[in-house]
């Protein structure tokens, strides 16, 4: 953004700065001025002259020889080739040893300038020169009224001898700002000026709206409906009759030139006017172009073209905003207006439009129809509705003042629900304690009375007007007392705050630990993604009614491979494995703490069940148990000192059949293990029995401690007994196991399975299971008949298992 600062000191006028000091203190105070421009560099000893007398050079047909009054008593000579001044022209003179910005060609101007000195021109002296446009350092996008090639005519009112370069306004600077994209307020002179007045301590002067109109009414000649009060929350407009185009004043088209806005004319002049004043942006339309003399702002239909002020056709869909009348499209809100209404020469009345869009939505719908315009990269940073109809109210006063038409009384004001300021509580302790300073309180309040906020004293909130829509918290009105305070008066300290022991979250301990058991028991580390393709349950072997289907589906997917979010981690993990198995590498091991996706309803309405997932791998070295070894291994590590269950009844299609089981911890299924299904193990290319464990982290964590407690050295010595038994086949170790636990009682110490055996020598149907169990009481020796009471107990309880004592 581009601001003179003359344009600055029209809202500050006791301003008195130079640029250096201008743009140190306003980046300072977190406006930062990427750099400016003097108008009137190496402009040096320039006045208004007037020519009194005009003689063709006796040895040039194309010079002329003129005596010029610069307002020092006697004329000065001056030769010149230029073709458009006469007698009693007033002209810019530079003196001798004088300077000027560039050459008459408009072409790059040089560094130091260009240094006039008195000579001869084809013998004739020469004591100055009369200057163009370009060689003050200008153009005619600034100077609309200079030749495109002679002298700079000035207006015959113009006082002989005065400083010229004044008089054309060239005693200015323009600096050029890099706001950020929260300051929505200082994309207008008016923001920046009063930053400027808040910065330098003077008192800002914000532009005088004058109520303005006829004693007309406009909703006698207009009507506007807004469909979409969502996309636009307020809507303003007014009319003005009897237009007259005209060129705009000298001092407004200066000030837009400097901004970077080519003058056209009066009405047009204003509306851009206006826009840089208030960063409101406006548009206007012919009233004798709207059909039935209505507006109405709605979405567009789904393949609709229309038709820009520059020409292009621009296709549309359903939720682009558009202005329309009562019959068309007329316009694309807050981006551009339409062919079919814009202002021509011979409009006589037309229709000031001061909206607020929604600024996502004007940002995707410019990137849709591809055009940007300086309108939308305003209102997609999200204006104030506050500022519509004062702008327009603006736009209409500079109407009157200029004479540019007669405005109708009256407003069409629809505001479907007014933006209220925000409070934000006030803690000057906080603030200090924060920014590490010791600043007064009503320091405070006086820094934040310098940028129009007002402070509550009876509920300590700092009252902020909508214009300022990025303060909404404390730390932002810590910012706003640091960037007035001075960030380099604040002084050095030390972080003030409790000495506390960093350790991770919980759950991360757990991961951590789960990590460990994995490295420790030889396996490595993978990552896949959490993105696959639907077809991987179909590999999987899972059936089409599974509630693992039930996924969530990517909108923008790299490929259908990577299409929906997965719910069960096995793909990602045999995967691996397979690449392993066919570059022949032996004895694979891996784990992975993989996030599943689970919806909790569909179609989706809220976010899905996001759950880690502990899963480990391997083929090669290993069979089943020792993938349940490194289970309980890890169990035990966290504290889950109970004894684990396996139910081999679940229901896992991808595993064998015979060599799997759901993990049950105090009734709870925490994971699974098994054997990979040989038709799954082929699907994968996977030419070895593969082994794969599943622990769900959410529902292992409830039953994990890291406390441990400490248990005495026994004093009484222990009792061991040994049974080998006939089990039928059907029956598990587990179920035996259980029996042992519930009538062992509180002298069973432990137990250990040493061998099992099938064969010729054991019956049909049935297998020879052996354990040694141990018993300890903690306050006696065991008598014999304590440890037989014990055993003829869990004896009776295998008999129900039709569990018999081998021979």
């Amino acid at each position: 953004m581009n601001t003179a600062l003359s344009w600055i000191k029209a809202y500050v006028p006791d301003l008195d700065v130079t640029a250096q000091e201008y743009t140190d203190a306003m980046t300072l105070t977190g406006t930062k001025v990427e750099g400016f421009e003097r108008l009137d560099k190496n402009l040096e000893k320039i006045v208004v002259g007037q020519i009194l007398s005009i003689e063709r050079h006796p040895d040039a047909d194309k010079l002329i020889v003129c005596q010029v009054d610069i307002g020092a008593g006697e004329p000065v000579q001056i030769v010149t080739g230029a073709p458009n001044v006469k007698t009693g022209d007033k002209v810019p003179v530079v003196l001798d040893g004088g300077k000027v910005a560039g050459g008459h060609d408009g072409g790059p101007l040089p560094e130091e300038g260009i240094e006039i000195k008195k000579g001869k021109l084809r013998g004739i002296e020469s004591n100055g020169m009369m200057c163009s446009i370009e060689e003050l350092g200008s153009d005619r996008d600034m100077y609309p009224l200079a030749p495109e090639s002679g002298i700079y005519i000035l207006p015959e009112d113009t006082r002989v001898g005065a400083d010229a370069v004044e008089v054309l306004g060239l005693r200015d600077v323009v600096f050029e700002y890099e706001i950020t994209s929260n300051r929505v307020d200082c994309y207008s002179v008016v923001g920046i000026a009063r930053e400027a007045a808040a910065t330098f301590g003077k008192e800002f002067h914000p532009p005088v709206v004058k109520p303005t109109g006829n004693g007309e009414d406009i909703n006698d000649y207009l009507k506007v409906r807004v469909e979409n009060p969502e996309l636009c929350p307020r809507y303003c407009a007014r009319m003005v009759k009897n237009i007259k185009l005209a060129p705009s004043p000298g001092w407004m088209q200066r000030r837009l030139a400097a901004s970077g806005i080519r003058p056209i004319n009066n009405i047009v002049d204003i509306t851009n006017y206006v826009m840089e004043e208030y960063g409101q942006p406006m548009h206007a339309f012919d009233y004798d172009t709207l059909a039935g003399h209505e507006i109405v702002v709605k979405c567009a239909k789904d393949g609709d073209v229309f038709q820009t002020l520059d020409g292009q056709e621009r296709k549309l869909d359903g939720t682009i905003l558009m202005i329309n009348d009562g019959e068309k499209e007329v316009g694309i809100a807050g981006i551009m207006g339409g062919e079919n209404s814009k202002i021509t020469d011979s409009v006589s009345t037309m229709v000031f439009e001061s909206a607020c869009f929604n600024g996502t939505n004007i940002r995707l719908s410019a990137k849709k129809v591809g055009l940007r315009t300086d309108a939308s990269g305003k209102y997609e940073k999200g204006l104030d509705p506050n500022t519509a109809k004062e702008a327009v109210n603006r736009a209409c006063q500079l109407i009157e003042e200029l004479g540019a038409g007669e405005v109708i009384g009256g407003i069409i004001d629809i505001y479907s629900q007014k933006r209220e300021e925000n409070r934000v509580p006030f803690d000057p302790e906080k603030i200090n304690r924060l920014l590490g300073t010791d600043i007064a309180e009503d320091t405070m309040i006086s820094y934040f009375k310098k940028i129009d906020l007002d402070y509550d004293p009876c509920s300590k909130e700092v009252i902020v007007p909508t214009w300022r829509q990025d303060l909404y918290r404390m730390a932002d009105l810590a910012e706003e007392v640091a960037r007035f305070y001075g960030y380099d008066k604040i002084p050095t300290t030390l972080p003030s705050g409790e000495a506390t022991t960093g350790k991770l979250p919980y759950e991360l301990r757990i991961q951590e630990v789960a990590r460990e058991t994995a490295e420790f028991c030889g396996f490595s580390q993978g990552m896949t993604y959490s993105f696959e393709s639907p077809r991987v349950f179909d590999k999987l072997m899972i059936p089409a009614d599974s509630r693992l289907r039930r996924t969530v589906e990517i909108s923008n997917p790299l490929g259908e491979d990577f299409s929906v979010m997965r719910t069960t981690p096995l793909n990602g993990m045999l995967t691996s494995l397979s690449t392993n198995y066919n570059r022949r590498n032996k004895d694979v091991r891996l784990y992975e703490m993989a996030n599943v996706y689970l919806p909790k309803a569909m179609p989706l309405t809220e976010l899905p069940d996001e759950r880690m997932q502990f899963t480990l791998g391997m083929y090669g070295e290993g069979d089943f148990f020792t993938m349940k070894g490194v289970v309980e291994e890890f169990f035990d590590r966290v504290g889950m000192n109970k004894k684990p269950h396996y139910d081999p009844n679940g229901d896992h299609p991808y595993l064998h059949p015979g060599r799997k089981a759901d993990i049950v911890y105090e009734g709870v299924t925490v994971g699974y293990l098994g054997e990979l299904h040989p038709d799954v193990a082929d699907n994968y290319k996977i030419g070895d029995r593969a082994y794969v464990a599943v622990i769900d982290m959410p529902s292992v964590i409830p039953f994990t401690t890291f406390d441990r407690k400490y248990t005495g050295i026994a004093k009484f010595p222990a009792v061991t007994r040994d049974i080998s038994m006939v089990v039928p086949k059907n029956v598990l170790v587990g179920q035996i196991e259980d029996v042992i636990e519930q009538r062992g009682g509180k002298v069973l110490e432990s137990y250990h399975l040493f061998d099992i055996y099938e064969g010729a020598q054991v019956l049909a149907g049935h297998k020879s299971v052996a354990y040694s169990i141990t018993f300890r009481a903690k306050d006696h020796t065991l008598e014999e008949k304590e440890v037989t009471s014990v055993m003829n107990k869990i004896l009776n309880g295998l008999s129900n298992l039709g569990i018999e004592l081998r021979a």
